[in-house]
């Protein structure tokens, strides 16, 4: 039974972005009086947070706002709306194919949300709102800090939008072009954090490593400048960053591994493909050399640096030697840990044009050789974690129960160990490891 109470139910798909947008949408809501549950059945105002990154990614969200049809039959005064880069993607389609839904909202109109909501309260009408204005700017807001489950880290959005156009990506139509966060709103959210015990900040951007270019406006520094400025603020006591494209990625910043002792030694640097080939299709403004010798500058500022990356298996025209030059960086890198996945076309995208696609069963087949071989990777360097006394950020109880706590390393490992009721997350504490599992560590607290 839908309450007369204004409560709202969101569902979040995607990236590290999109859980900063229901971050943001949930506080605007509940200034607005909303109360947010995780309980669909109580909500009267349902918003699904939309991805479309990858095919699959866009299903689940679909999949999702099938059902809620069901759910408005049930109950008459429940809205739904749909935000994220499906919604941007789509606009007044999803509403012609679904008319359950009330609202469609992209990225750059997620702060007008309860306007919005409020006029179709008033009129009885639908709205689409995603226009893409030239001149966005990112509005100030300080986050509430209640309003998340692990109080002691948070995403901090610093730019978004991407002018790279990889022939894949679907982000620039989207997101838009890249715009960057005046820095004063960055630093004031980043003390307001943590003067509220925030204790682990992670930058967000699209490609955090072109910050500032967008703008000629000199009080706009640099990604690494602004870096530093970050990692200055007393009470941050991690910093991290995501995500970066190689191409961008200077010398200034790799110092910065070398400099800030608060800066994670974890660098996450997709590569996408291993073929230059494969590459130059992609438009990714690279080769594989270049990206080589990234990676052995940051190893050089930071020996211990922990390197993931993103992989895309299947691109269009990709040939059997094209992947062998991929299983071949694999080995060359020895990575940390990736994010691999199967090629799919994504509306308006220039790789959604190309005619010499990879037959499923074969993308299928060199995604199942890769990830197997990066897990023996994987798993290999956390045998050489074994018998090391490992600084880690208590996260909260483990799920594995029985007195097991949870925590990450500055490489972003996870560390199960056996801890007391009394341990808080966000506390720094020293663990020996002395297991090394498929997806984790395990150890004894010192």
């Amino acid at each position: 039974m839908i309450s007369s109470k204004k409560i709202a139910y969101i569902e979040t798909f995607g990236c590290q972005m999109n859980e900063r947008d229901t971050e943001i949408m949930a506080q605007l809501l509940g200034r607005d009086g909303y109360e947010v549950t995780d309980d669909l059945d109580r909500a009267n105002l349902v918003v699904v947070n939309t991805c479309s990154i990858r095919g699959k990614a866009e299903q689940k969200a679909m999949s999702m706002l099938g059902r809620l049809k069901h759910s408005k039959r049930k109950n008459p005064g429940l809205m739904v709306a749909v935000t994220g880069c499906v919604a941007q993607q789509e606009g007044r389609n999803i509403q012609e194919r679904m008319a359950h839904v009330d609202l469609v909202v992209g990225p750059q109109s997620i702060y007008r949300l309860p306007e919005l909501i409020d006029a179709i309260r008033t009129s009885g009408e639908k709205r689409t709102a995603i226009d893409q204005a030239a001149s966005f700017a990112i509005p100030s807001l300080l986050p509430d800090s209640k309003r998340t489950s692990l109080l002691h880290k948070r995403f901090v959005t610093i730019m978004q939008g991407c002018n790279n156009f990889c022939t894949y990506c679907v982000v620039p139509y989207t997101r838009g072009r890249e715009v960057s966060r005046p820095p004063g709103d960055i630093i004031d959210e980043v003390k307001h954090l943590v003067a509220n015990n925030v204790r682990e900040i992670t930058l967000l951007g699209q490609n955090v490593n072109s910050y500032g270019q967008d703008r000629d406006d000199r009080d706009y520094p640099d990604f690494p400048t602004l870096l530093r400025k970050v990692a200055e603020i007393p009470g941050v006591v991690r910093l991290r960053f995501t995500t970066s494209n190689p191409k961008d990625l200077s010398e200034e910043l790799m110092e910065c591994f070398a400099e800030l002792d608060n800066l994670s030694p974890h660098f996450h640097l997709p590569v996408q493909s291993g073929s230059d080939a494969v590459l130059k299709r992609m438009n990714r403004k690279y080769g594989i050399g270049q990206y080589l010798e990234k990676i052995e500058g940051l190893r050089r500022y930071c020996p211990e640096i922990a390197i993931t990356t993103d992989i895309i298996v299947g691109f269009p025209g990709e040939s059997d030697e094209d992947f062998a030059a991929t299983m071949v960086l694999l080995e060359k890198v020895r990575y940390d840990g990736a994010y691999s996945f199967k090629y799919s076309d994504r509306p308006k995208t220039v790789s959604a044009g190309f005619d010499d696609k990879v037959p499923e069963e074969v993308k299928s087949d060199r995604l199942r050789r890769l990830q197997d071989r990066q897990q023996e990777i994987t798993t290999e360097r956390y045998r050489d974690c074994l018998g090391h006394i490992m600084e880690i950020m208590v996260e909260g109880e483990s799920r594995n129960g029985e007195g097991q706590w949870s925590g990450r390393t500055g490489a972003n490992q996870i560390v199960n160990f056996t801890g007391n009721p009394t341990l808080q997350p966000g506390q720094i504490l020293k663990v020996r490891i002395d297991e090394a599992c498929q997806h984790s560590l395990r150890g004894c607290l010192i």
